[in-house]
């Protein structure tokens, strides 16, 4: 490690255990299967109405942000906020990673 100061190998740590603090994509399908797979569908690819939007593909960082907002007050929407406010924060990053490892009809398809 010679030349890498000490900053830098905090660097690589913290983003090792970032990487590690992702949620398990396994235990997220069947959290979905049981409270989201209604409104969005099981994979997240299928929206029961065309308000309520495709989950498949989004970045893990943003679908932890939006149920965690929807969990604490910041997004405002009865429906959600009901689903949230029992979901943990594992429960949080398991979804998201769930969601985030599926395939979407909204990613370019070239």
């Amino acid at each position: 490690m010679r030349g890498i100061t000490s900053a830098g190998c905090a660097l690589l740590l913290l983003i090792s255990l970032s990487a590690e603090a992702k949620g398990n994509a396994e235990s997220g399908k069947a959290k979905a299967a049981a409270v989201c797979a209604a409104c969005h569908g099981a994979d997240g690819t299928k929206p029961s109405t065309p308000d309520q939007p495709i989950l498949a593909g989004q970045y893990y960082d943003y679908l932890v942000r939006a149920l965690t907002d929807y969990k604490v007050g910041h997004r405002n929407n009865p429906i959600m906020k009901g689903f949230a406010a029992g979901l943990s924060k594992q429960d949080i990053e398991d979804l998201a990673a769930w969601f985030a490892s599926q395939k979407s009809p909204l990613h370019d398809q070239r």
